[in-house]
């Protein structure tokens, strides 16, 4: 919708409106350009394209991964279907537009990676691979500095700071089967956080996740992510990241991960778990410095699709292994 128009790394592009433009994809690109859902800064409408171009290599539809010995831009068929057209002025309908795509995209057999826009996607994006696969067949880990299961955001059930709620209300997700890392910071209040209690759910806190460990927080995940639920759905919020490292973005909240940790937990989560589908959200570039947000949301997506190109070929990878041995 914001151009100018380009595909994620010069990649091929696809019609949703024609099937056999990606029958055969493995992955499925598409951008959800709207913030009408945001509560402080907008500006991620404009995340999509910024993702898209936040690189410094040939846009030539190439990307070797270094550690992966991969390239998943080739060894998979990666197509980008552009922006949808969401009316700002109608979020409801904009999300609705959304949950037919990712609907459009599973049922064809491919994976969605939803380009956002606001966290406000997640209560769409999800409903739409549920609708293919079923309700509560899908675990969610979602990277964030927020819990975003608000009962309302000033009066309206829909907002960015809802979404998760919405998901697990209406049995899209299992309460129990959601997980969340790097939450901070000073919200939700009491209420929320005994609902999301009474939930069954997961959360894991900056300060546990420094304190125990990352590998260790993340080895217990994957075993409840697993557990009863057919394939995993992967949302980050780039504001996970400290935004020291991840400043363009609408709710920045001091203390996040470093963009190191971030990328590693993608890799071992698209490599070890049974990815069908991911968004990432809030990239908001009109605060963002030196394009480095924009930047690392694009990798975000690259170590992402490395890492299911790299677990779909069955070789083997070791994270300690010398980089010249593998």
């Amino acid at each position: 919708m914001y151009g100018p128009d380009f595909t994620f790394l010069g990649i091929e592009r696809c019609d949703l409106d024609i099937e056999s433009t990606f029958a055969d994809a493995d992955v499925v690109i598409v951008g959800a350009p709207i913030d009408s859902g945001t509560s402080h800064r907008s500006g991620a409408k404009f995340g999509p394209q910024a993702i898209r171009g936040g690189d410094y290599l040939p846009h030539d539809g190439e990307r070797p991964h270094l550690a992966l010995r991969i390239d998943a831009l080739k060894t998979m068929k990666v197509v980008d279907a552009g922006d949808l057209m969401m009316p700002g002025g109608d979020l409801v309908a904009s999300l609705e537009v959304l949950a037919q795509a990712t609907e459009k995209i599973s049922r064809a057999g491919a994976i969605p990676v939803i380009l956002g826009g606001d966290h406000s996607i997640a209560s769409a994006d999800v409903v739409g691979i549920a609708r293919h696969r079923g309700l509560g067949t899908i675990s969610m880990i979602h990277f964030d500095a927020h819990a975003d299961t608000g009962e309302d955001q000033w009066g309206a059930l829909i907002g960015h700071g809802t979404p998760m709620r919405r998901l697990i209300e209406t049995g899209v997700v299992r309460g129990d089967r959601f997980l969340q890392l790097g939450l901070r910071g000073y919200w939700p209040d009491a209420k929320v956080l005994d609902w999301m209690r009474d939930q069954g759910m997961r959360s894991y806190e900056m300060t546990e996740i420094h304190h125990r460990g990352l590998n260790s927080v993340l080895d217990e995940s994957f075993a409840t992510l697993t557990d009863g639920c057919q394939g995993v759905f992967l949302s980050v919020d780039i504001d996970v990241v400290d935004p020291g490292m991840a400043p363009g973005t609408g709710t920045p909240e001091p203390g996040g991960m470093t963009s190191r940790e971030l990328l590693e937990s993608i890799r071992r989560i698209c490599l070890e778990l049974p990815v069908v589908g991911m968004d990432v959200v809030e990239v908001a570039p009109a605060f963002d410095n030196a394009d480095i947000t924009a930047i690392l949301a694009n990798r975000v997506v690259l170590e992402a699709l490395s890492a299911i190109a790299k677990r779909r070929s069955g070789e083997r990878y070791s994270p300690t292994q010398n980089l010249l041995d593998r």
